[in-house]
C-alpha cells in the first residue's frame, strides 16, 4: 500500500493507494510539523488516526510533503518517526513546497505559493524548485498565512480598531482573556496553529471592507517579499495553494494586476492533483 500525504501544521491530508494504484482510502490526521511538534507527539498523531493505525504494516511506500520539512534535521526526525510506524515502508520526506509544485505547475515553469497555517513560495524552472529566501516561520515571516491573519485579528481586537459588529462576534467565538492568549503563545505546543485557528473567522465577514482590507494588506506583503524578488514578469504563471488563497482569490488577482503579474489560479486542497503526478512519475 502506498501513502501520499500533504502535511500542514494544522492537519495532514492522506491518500492510500493499493499496489495497482487504485484508491484505498482518504483520511486526515492532526498536523505533523517536525519544526514545532516533538517526536512522541508526531508518532501518536499518526497512530491516533484509525485508518493509518490499522494498516501500518501494509504500507510499502510513504511520500510525505510537509510544513517544517525544509531542513535536514527536521526531515530526518520525521523520517525516523515514519520508519518506526510503517516498519516495512520506503520513506520519502520533502518540503510542502514540492507538493504544491506537483499539484499546480504541470511540470512547467511557474511561481508556486502556499497560504496555509504558514506561507511560502518558490520558483519552479521546470526541473527544480528554488526558494527566494529560507522561511523563518510564524514569528518573523509567514505573510498572508493563517497565523499572520490570526495575529492581526487579535491585535486589532485589543487595540479596538476592529469594527464593532465584527468585534462582538469575534469576542463570542473565541477566548480572548489575555492570560489565555499569552499562555497559548508562549507556553502552548503549537502557537502558529493557535493563531491560525482564528483566521477562519474571516470567512464569516468576507465581504466586509475591514476584512477585505486586511486580506489585501497581507497579500500585498506576500507579493513584495515572496514573489516580486524572483524578478519574473507577466509571462510566468503564479499559482497559490491553500484555503485562504482559494476563498480570497479575487483579492490575489487584484494585487497581481497591481504589480503587472499573472495570477493563474488557487487550489484549495492539492492532494488530488498529487495523486495524478505520483501515478505518472514516481510510483512504479
Amino acid at each position: 500500500m502506498i501513502l501520499i500525504a500533504d502535511g500542514g501544521s494544522t492537519k495532514v491530508d492522506w491518500i492510500a493507494l493499493n499496489s495497482d494504484k487504485t484508491e484505498r482510502f482518504k483520511t486526515r490526521s492532526e498536523g505533523l510539523n517536525p519544526a514545532i511538534v516533538n517526536k512522541d507527539l508526531l508518532k501518536s498523531r499518526i497512530l491516533d488516526n484509525p485508518d493509518l493505525g490499522a494498516t501500518k504494516k501494509e504500507v510499502t511506500h510513504v511520500f510525505f510533503y510537509g510544513a517544517g520539512c525544509g531542513t535536514p534535521k527536521a526531515i530526518e526526525l520525521l523520517r525516523q518517526v515514519f520508519q518506526e510506524v510503517f516498519v516495512a515502508a520506503e520513506i520519502v520526506v520533502a518540503e510542502d513546497m514540492l507538493a504544491a509544485v506537483y499539484a499546480s505547475s504541470a511540470g512547467k515553469p511557474a511561481i508556486v505559493c502556499i497560504l496555509g497555517t504558514g506561507s511560502n513560495s518558490c520558483y519552479f524552472d521546470g526541473k527544480e524548485a528554488k526558494s527566494g529566501s529560507p522561511s523563518l516561520g510564524w514569528a518573523i515571516m509567514d505573510e498572508a498565512s493563517g497565523n499572520y491573519f490570526g495575529r492581526k485579528l487579535i491585535r486589532d481586537f485589543y487595540y479596538k480598531v476592529m469594527p464593532e459588529e465584527i468585534r462582538a462576534k469575534f469576542k463570542k467565538d473565541f477566548n480572548l482573556e489575555s492570560d489565555h492568549i499569552k499562555n497559548e503563545l508562549y507556553r502552548g505546543e503549537a502557537p502558529n496553529t493557535y493563531l491560525a485557528s482564528h483566521a477562519a473567522f474571516m470567512f464569516d465577514f468576507k465581504d466586509h471592507e475591514y476584512i477585505k482590507a486586511l486580506i489585501e494588506e497581507g497579500v500585498d506583503e506576500f507579493f513584495k517579499y515572496r514573489i516580486i524578488p524572483y524578478g519574473k514578469g507577466k509571462e510566468t504563471p503564479i499559482y497559490f495553494i491553500g484555503s485562504v488563497a482559494f476563498y480570497f482569490s479575487h483579492i490575489i488577482q487584484k494585487v497581481a494586476i497591481k504589480y503587472n503579474l499573472s495570477f493563474s489560479g488557487a487550489i484549495k486542497r492539492p492532494i488530488d492533483n498529487m495523486i495524478a503526478y505520483h501515478k505518472a512519475f514516481l510510483i512504479k
